[in-house]
């Protein structure tokens, strides 16, 4: 059992799975960062000096915190937008590796020429 957990994980996607999720977690807390403490203060002294941390609504006994809200949905957008513009990047490189990629090389026409008078010259032998 040992050993097929060995070859599982030290199979290329795994380990590169793994490395994905460590920048990932990384790369999230350095846009929560960003957001929560350069963007969103930023944002709130244009609007008059609101603090979006503190924005919250009370129904009943319960406290309703949108500010932190809208911050997550503003961390979101930026990594969603940071992942897209990764993958467009990656996609643009691996079409432009396509694209000078030597295309097969197939048989030249002398060469065709050859095998079909090779193949007439069998069929006269064998009538």
């Amino acid at each position: 059992m040992w050993s097929e957990f060995k070859k599982f994980a030290m199979k290329g996607n795994v380990i590169d799975l793994a490395v994905g999720v460590v920048i990932g977690t990384a790369f999230g807390k350095i846009v929560t960062s960003l957001v929560q403490d350069l963007i969103m203060p930023l944002v709130g002294l244009l609007l008059g000096g609101i603090s979006f941390s503190k924005l919250s609504y009370t129904f009943l006994d319960a406290e309703i915190k949108y500010g932190i809200f809208i911050q997550s949905v503003v961390d979101f957008f930026i990594i969603a937008f940071s992942i897209f513009f990764v993958i467009r990047l990656l996609s643009r490189f691996k079409k432009k590796e396509e694209e000078t990629a030597p295309a097969p090389a197939g048989p030249t026409s002398e060469e065709l020429l050859a095998e079909i008078r090779d193949l007439l010259k069998e069929r006269q032998q064998d009538n």
